[in-house]
């Protein structure tokens, strides 16, 4: 979304039973504060962090193995298997790849059009990615930092992953 809009970021974050303060605050910004300079639309965000009032006990055990989604508009939630990405009747969900990128080239498509500007259809997924330039900047310099404080390389997807169309 970066290629029609600036940066997204939240103002907050609540954690519910699990809620530890030096944790979050160290997942969420604190192992970034080294970084380099970044594109002009990106900043550290450092969200306000809190916990619940009334802390639920913690239930060990194995995960659920299902995500629910819903955003407005939708008409109903979406439950989908999170080890097959897939609902129970088999369909993908409405927020794999495929489906957001439908929803991109559609977006892409109007405005273009609208706002009559010249760009380029993008032929695949990745070229659409690619696109946007000022978030790979953004995301190099965050590889970076990570590299210089010994935090591991962030882990790559299989380049192929991302090598579809709509023509498919």
């Amino acid at each position: 979304m970066t290629y029609f809009t600036q940066p997204i970021y939240f103002s907050s974050i609540i954690l519910g039973s699990l809620y530890h303060a030096d944790h979050l605050s160290r997942a969420m910004y604190q192992r970034l504060t080294e970084i380099e300079v970044l594109p002009p639309s990106y900043t550290l965000n450092k969200p306000l962090l809190s916990g619940i009032s009334n802390t639920e006990a913690r239930q060990p055990g194995k995960a659920p193995s299902f995500s629910v989604n819903w955003t407005v508009g939708d008409q109903g939630l979406e439950v989908i298997n999170g080890n097959t990405g897939k609902d129970d009747l088999g369909r993908p969900s409405r927020l794999c790849k495929h489906a957001l990128y439908t929803r991109w080239m559609d977006l892409h498509s109007k405005l273009s059009s609208t706002l009559l500007i010249q760009t380029v259809q993008p032929r695949s997924y990745h070229e659409a990615k690619q696109a946007a330039v000022e978030y790979h900047l953004a995301k190099q310099a965050l590889f970076r930092v990570f590299h210089k404080a010994g935090l591991g390389a962030w882990v790559k997807k299989p380049v192929e992953q991302d090598q579809f169309s709509l023509n498919n």
